[in-house]
């Protein structure tokens, strides 16, 4: 069972804490370097203090009195006259001669504390200053002053001929290190406060923060699975078809991934269409589409990519290919299915382009001739993929949707609001539609797919394999 903590708004379980806190540990680590630079440059400055102990009992001598036959002789003084006089310890009778009796050089502070045990008729006396010497004489005159201040505060040793003296049990010492401040103490303390104030300022940013981060941020609004996390990788930021750039890398691994958990969908679905949208532009749905497309024909399976986005459309310009008769150019008759698509290289790959940009793009993919020619192609192809419009700012997704009867969703790690997730899970769900699953875009390099430890691609006879596969069909077709 998941242990839960409230951050602001935001109920976070102990593992997504973490999470947040292993994402945000740049932040972690100048907090903790912050704290602990405080903490040396506070004990640097601040004024050493040195703690000085004595232990002294009083004693009173009693002269001999002839008239009563007493012979006198010594009292040790009793807990209810020490409290006496610890009580008047800051009085200017007993301050001054202390003062007097310290002699401390100019700069040097002394404070004492002065306790009585109940148990025991003595006073402990511990003597605090910046400077050690003064420490230890001041703790050592503690006693003597109070001893001659005594016969002022005790009635009982006022007594004509009474004699109080103090007796040293334990002498005070200058100490040899000062008690405060304390380095061990102060870096285990900065250590601490940067700890917690960096999880603070995380869970802080974390609760403000409404972008999506990881997979753990989509299944509080759907159940549906993730499908894929592809990384935010230097080689498909420069070039837009990675998977043939880079065949082996961990994008094109990725994209493998999406390919295998995209067939067991197809195994559910058995429409062998699917839309790829995304909730908002900008999260990387033509780039996965088109380098999905191209693992799928890596198997030899018959795959044709559509680009339906008639607003914006891009998977022309992507591949590198003309687009100028496309889908729009079919929809209006203009344009037979053998014009209008075109081979990708030797794979098994077609490319069916947007067309010319149309001013009524939602009726023309809402329209008959759309729902038919979808039908025609899932029938001639082993996988179509529909490039769509975002499903927040129009409607065209969710037609199309209808249409294939499958729909995965790009959600852009670090980009992609969560209100604008929810916006577009609700554009489907308003049609009673649920996407097949998520692909999570854009997962920084720290993400797992780094982490595995092996160099990815397959063996070679798996490579031979599979070009020979696609020889075959390809031949066949």
């Amino acid at each position: 069972m998941d242990h839960w903590i409230e951050v602001g708004e935001l109920g976070m379980s102990l593992l997504e804490v973490a999470r947040a806190v292993r994402a945000g540990w740049r932040t972690m680590l100048l907090a903790v370097l912050g704290a602990l630079a405080g903490a040396v440059v506070l004990t640097l400055l601040a004024t050493p203090s040195y703690v000085a102990h004595a232990r002294v009992y009083l004693t009173v001598s009693h002269p001999a009195n002839e008239t009563t036959g007493d012979p006198g002789g010594l009292t040790i003084v009793q807990s209810a006259d020490l409290e006496t006089l610890v009580d008047q310890l800051d009085s200017p009778i007993v301050q001054e001669p202390l003062a007097r009796a310290t002699a401390a050089p100019a700069g040097a502070t002394f404070t004492s504390t002065v306790t009585v045990p109940e148990t025991h008729a003595w006073i402990d006396i511990v003597g605090t200053s910046n400077d050690p010497q003064v420490a230890a004489q001041g703790a050592n005159a503690v006693g003597p002053v109070l001893a001659r201040a005594a016969a002022q505060f005790a009635p009982l040793l006022s007594q004509p001929s009474t004699d109080i003296t103090s007796t040293t049990i334990t002498p005070a010492v200058p100490p040899a290190t000062p008690s405060s401040p304390e380095p061990r103490r102060n870096i285990v303390l900065g250590l601490l406060f940067g700890l917690a104030g960096g999880t603070a300022v995380i869970l802080a940013r974390r609760s403000t923060d409404t972008r999506v981060h990881t997979s753990a941020d989509l299944s509080p609004v759907s159940s549906v699975p993730v499908l894929a996390t592809v990384p935010d990788d230097p080689i498909a930021a420069r070039a837009t078809l990675a998977f043939e750039a880079s065949p082996h890398g961990v994008f094109a691994e990725s994209i493998r991934r999406l390919r295998t958990n995209l067939v067991f969908v197809d195994a559910t679905t058995t429409t062998h269409s699917f839309v790829l949208t995304s909730p908002m532009p900008g999260e990387g749905k033509t780039t996965t589409i088109v380098n999905l497309a191209r693992a799928l024909a890596e198997t030899g399976a018959r795959t044709l990519v559509v680009d339906a986005d008639l607003r914006n459309p891009s998977v022309a310009k992507a591949l590198g290919i003309e687009g100028g008769v496309g889908l729009t150019t079919l929809l209006v008759g203009r344009a037979s299915l053998r014009d209008a698509i075109q081979p990708w290289g030797e794979t098994s790959l077609d490319v069916l382009p947007a067309g010319e940009i149309p001013p009524n793009p939602t009726e023309l993919l809402g329209s008959a001739r759309m729902a038919q020619l979808v039908t025609r192609l899932s029938a001639d192809y082993d996988f179509v993929l529909l490039d769509s419009p975002p499903l927040v700012p129009v409607v065209d997704a969710v037609l199309l949707q209808r249409l294939t009867g499958a729909l995965v969703l790009v959600v852009a790690a670090e980009r992609t609001q969560r209100k604008e997730l929810t916006a577009a899970l609700h554009a489907l769900h308003t049609v009673g539609a649920e996407p097949s699953g998520f692909v999570l875009n854009f997962v920084p390099p720290d993400g797992v797919a780094y982490r595995y430890g092996y160099p990815y691609g397959r063996s070679r006879s798996a490579r031979s394999q599979g070009g020979r596969a696609r020889r075959r069909v390809g031949a066949g077709a």
